[in-house]
């Protein structure tokens, strides 16, 4: 029987290889205004069935504390309307192009791994590249090379260049993970944020079998 990990079990479990953003899971609202420290930041709702927060107004930007409690009580009222159990968590809030990092283990190939821009958006644009699994920095220049609008992420309107030396650090590391995960199933990093300042996954589900 297959197990899942949502957000801060598989961040936890990614957080040992690659940059993850700082966050906490919160019983209410004390813990949450003592976690953040500067604003904003993120609320979430985790729970298994709730893999898609955004679709049922589970994540929410808190600019100052008054609005960190406002969100706290939308967030658990969402969870009893919707009859789940859910943890709320209280993330920093950060900023960047939206990447997508994946990796499905294929009957054929074994584990492959996907690049491409991120976001809600990810399943409608597809703007993705694949590779078997584990990657050199070849590949993940090659991988780079092959999305569509990749000149976003060099930069555009006067907007800086992402962190493209860290960007495939990030992809090699993530591409090695099945070498001593023999289990793992499926991998989604979406989004993994990604700016000048640095690169950090904000939001992680894995699969096992």
């Amino acid at each position: 029987m297959q197990k899942v990990w949502t957000e801060k079990r598989a961040e936890d479990f990614l957080g040992k290889r690659i940059p993850v953003a700082r966050s906490i899971i919160v019983k209410d609202t004390s813990q949450a205004v003592k976690f953040a420290k500067k604003y904003p930041v993120v609320l979430k709702i985790i729970s298994e069935k709730a893999l898609h927060k955004s679709d049922i107004g589970g994540v929410k930007i808190a600019h100052d504390e008054a609005e960190l409690e406002k969100h706290f009580n939308e967030l658990s009222k969402i969870s009893r309307r919707k009859k789940i159990r859910a943890q709320i968590l209280v993330q920093e809030f950060v900023q960047g192009r939206e990447l997508v990092i994946g990796i499905n283990k294929d009957p054929v190939f074994g584990h492959v791994i996907m690049f491409g821009l991120g976001g809600k958006y990810v399943e409608t644009i597809r703007d993705v590249s694949f590779r078997v699994c584990p990657i050199t920095g070849k590949d993940a220049e090659s991988m780079l090379q092959e999305i569509k609008y990749k000149k976003l992420l060099y930069g555009v309107r006067g907007e800086k260049p992402v962190d493209m030396a860290e960007v495939k650090r990030i992809l090699i590391k993530v591409s090695c993970i099945p070498l001593t995960s023999r289990k793992l199933k499926e991998l989604d990093i979406n989004p993994l944020m990604a700016s000048e300042k640095g690169v950090k996954a904000v939001d992680a589900r894995i699969v096992w079998e």
